[in-house]
């Protein structure tokens, strides 16, 4: 069976409630060593999972919190949107790193300081002051939590003879479908009653047992390591190129984007570095990323509608409670509420998918699952300021059939065709794009309902005349509730913001059904993989 995790991520992380992150290829062990039994095997997976729900908990549980959290730093909601795209860059720059890094320390060694440098962050996160602060210990947060996921499932899938690779699979397939369901409602809940801070102090018990049961079950289970040459050079083109571009979508309707020479230098920083970095990986001997593989139709076309359909999606995903919470009066509660089914249907459906994808054609599969996002989101655009829960909830919970034909077949494309040698280096480029595709979505999604909704303010005002019609009615009766002037004004025009918000929320989300329509295409740029292969391919990669 093969896993589908987000999500992110990332990842993601960052990810997703996200997308569980699908992880990049687990680092192979030189050897195999003897399965687990009894207790050992019981409490090794709980400690595998419970690091790797952790991780994937956190990407979701700040989704929530956001407007909480930019009113305790004093700063918009877009600009607290950088808590979640900081954790998400870091975290795909780290991805690729997981293999050298195995090689280097070895698989235990490596993920269990992996956990207790994560519960370190968290705990900084929780104590952070004030948003320069809190997005730098993300971005350290996302940066440490590279290896946990894949590696999480190298050790799992070793406590478990070969003849039971696929529970083992389920079982950490499960763990991070779960997470997306959880996390918004505990992130809601904790924002609600008790503080924001805690979303990342709940990590601190949870991590310490995740490493403590590792490292006692797995220590004499470790990989050997060997020194190998890094990539310096491309790495620090990669930080830089992708830093400068996710600076330039944050701070861009800050200052004003091209009208600012901050921002003109930065995007000339992005394109120059990226340039560099494309040839530098191209013809260095063991590059950070292999970009050839680009060069393989079923890998660029895979990769691309999977990390744009990422983007696109987590994107939404950070939208979607902003608005419930900014101008429909939801609490962190209920919006989390109207999040939290997304994974429902996902978690009954993945099995299927995981069985059916080596016997159906996987583009199909991923077809249908574009479909039915596009459907969702053309749903979302009709949303009003008088919808009810419930028919917010509806969207979300079909969407959970969309998550679980998403990421399995799109990666069994994707590494359909590879060799076994290759598929690690393959699955960590496809993750690298997908989450980092994930953390632009964000900044994209956010900046574009920002400047939608100064257009469609523009357009109401445009019909309300000071002192005639609708206006003076409204502005007459405001006052003889016992407002002054000043604030009849001031409410009237929170109304007309919160109208044009969701003209702009529309736009947004029709926009976005409309792209999942136009990825299908690139779906049938690939080939078939042939037989089971590609999907073993794929599970192992994930």
């Amino acid at each position: 069976m093969t896993s589908s995790s987000t999500a992110a991520p990332g990842d993601s992380p960052g990810a997703l409630p996200s997308l569980p992150p699908v992880p990049p290829s687990p680092p192979a062990m030189p050897a195999r060593p003897a399965p687990l039994k009894g207790a050992q095997l019981v409490l090794g997976t709980v400690a595998l999972s419970l690091a790797t729900f952790m991780n994937v908990l956190d990407s979701s549980i700040a989704n929530v919190a956001i407007p909480a959290i930019s009113g305790d730093v004093g700063v918009s909601p877009s600009q607290g949107t950088w808590v979640i795209t900081s954790f998400g860059v870091a975290n795909a720059i780290s991805v690729p790193l997981t293999g050298w890094l195995t090689q280097r320390f070895g698989a235990v060694r490596l993920f269990t300081m992996s956990v207790l440098l994560f519960v370190l962050t968290s705990w900084l996160c929780g104590f952070a002051g004030s948003l320069e602060t809190l997005v730098l210990f993300r971005v350290l947060q996302g940066l440490v939590a590279g290896p946990m996921i894949p590696l999480s499932q190298t050790l799992l899938l070793s406590s478990y003879p070969p003849s039971r690779a696929g529970t083992a699979l389920a079982l950490w397939g499960m763990t991070t479908l779960v997470a997306p369901v959880v996390g918004p409602l505990l992130g809601g809940w904790i924002t609600d009653n008790i503080s924001w801070p805690w979303i990342f102090y709940i990590n601190v018990p949870v991590g310490l047992l995740s490493a403590l049961l590792t490292w006692n079950i797995y220590r004499s289970r470790e990989t050997a390591t060997r020194k190998l040459p890094i990539d310096t050079v491309g790495l620090s083109l990669l930080v830089l190129w992708v830093g400068a571009l996710q600076l330039m979508l944050d701070k861009g309707k800050e200052l004003d984007w091209f009208a600012s020479g901050e921002i003109i230098t930065m995007a000339v920083v992005a394109l120059v570095s990226f340039v560099v970095f494309v040839v530098w990986e191209l013809t260095d001997a063991h590059p950070v990323v292999e970009l050839r593989l680009f060069m393989r139709r079923n890998f660029a076309a895979g990769s691309l509608a999977l990390s744009i359909a990422y983007g696109v999606f987590f994107g939404n995903v950070v939208l979607l409670p902003l608005w419930l919470q900014q101008w429909l009066g939801y609490t962190s509660t209920t919006a989390g509420m109207a999040l939290a089914p997304v994974g429902i249907l996902a978690i009954v459906l993945t099995p299927l998918v995981g069985k059916k994808v080596g016997s159906w054609d996987p583009r199909w599969m991923a077809t249908g699952a574009f479909v039915v996002f596009a459907t969702v989101l053309w749903m979302r655009s009709h949303f009003t300021i008088e919808t009810d829960f419930f028919h917010i909830l509806i969207p979300t919970l079909i969407q959970g059939v969309a998550m679980a034909f998403f990421f399995i077949p799109l990666t069994t494309i994707t590494l359909s065709g590879l060799t076994p040698d290759r598929i690690p280096a393959a699955a960590g480029l496809s993750n690298f794009v997908r989450i980092t595709a994930g953390a632009m979505g964000t900044s994209i999604a956010t900046t574009l309902w920002d400047s939608r909704a100064t257009m469609h303010h523009a357009h109401l005002t445009e019909t309300l005349v000071q002192g005639q019609g609708t206006f003076a009615i409204t502005l007459n009766q405001l006052q003889a509730a016992g407002m002054t002037q000043e604030q009849a004004l001031a409410q009237i025009n929170r109304l007309i913001d919160q109208q044009a918000f969701t003209l702009a929320a529309n736009d947004i989300f029709w926009a976005s059904s409309m792209l999942f329509l136009v990825l299908i295409v690139l779906i049938w740029l690939t080939k078939r993989p042939v037989g089971h292969a590609g999907a073993a391919d794929a599970g192992g990669a994930h």
